[in-house]
């Protein structure tokens, strides 16, 4: 596993680690609207960032979906919030996530050719599936408002599908 990847992981594995143990009362609905959005803002910076630095046709490709998607997703979430009038809340997940995209961007930079696109898409499977793990987890199964919980369910199969696409590409990367 590649240095970008692996601190992504260390992250993830904190959140997911603080959820289980050092919090144990579930997120409720306006941080886990906070989740959303930032989760989604990791994924859109992360996106524009690899589409201006990668040569490569089929990872620029996937970059861009991964800038139109999350953005669409974020639309949808913010839509969701306003109507449900809640604020999304800053925790500690999404500050985590905050950070983390931050440090992967960080480490991108150094990066140029095939070493950052496999780093790129690399990160890109870690955090997708770390990202279905807590949708599965913790944040579908937190979610009290109907509404919130069936964007979550609606979202799913689109990053189920982001990490495929990923490990496809990761696999053609090697």
């Amino acid at each position: 596993m590649n240095k970008p990847a692996y601190i992504l992981l260390i992250a993830i594995l904190s959140i997911v680690c603080s959820h289980s143990f050092a919090q144990p009362a579930a997120p409720n609905d306006a941080q886990i609207a906070g989740i959303v959005v930032a989760a989604n803002s990791v994924d859109i910076n992360a996106g524009k960032f690899a589409q201006s630095m990668s040569h490569n046709k089929e990872v620029k490709g996937f970059a861009q979906l991964m800038v139109t998607d999350h953005t669409g997703v974020n639309k949808q979430a913010t839509a969701l919030v306003k109507k449900l009038k809640v604020t999304p809340v800053d925790s500690d997940t999404s500050k985590s996530l905050k950070d983390g995209g931050t440090a992967n961007i960080s480490k991108l930079k150094d990066m140029k050719g095939n070493e950052f696109d496999k780093a790129y898409v690399d990160n890109e499977v870690t955090y997708h599936q770390a990202v279905l793990d807590v949708i599965d987890k913790t944040l579908i199964p937190s979610a009290k408002n109907a509404e919130l919980k069936g964007l979550l369910e609606k979202v799913r199969p689109v990053i189920d599908a982001h990490l495929q696409h990923a490990k496809h590409l990761q696999a053609s990367l090697k």
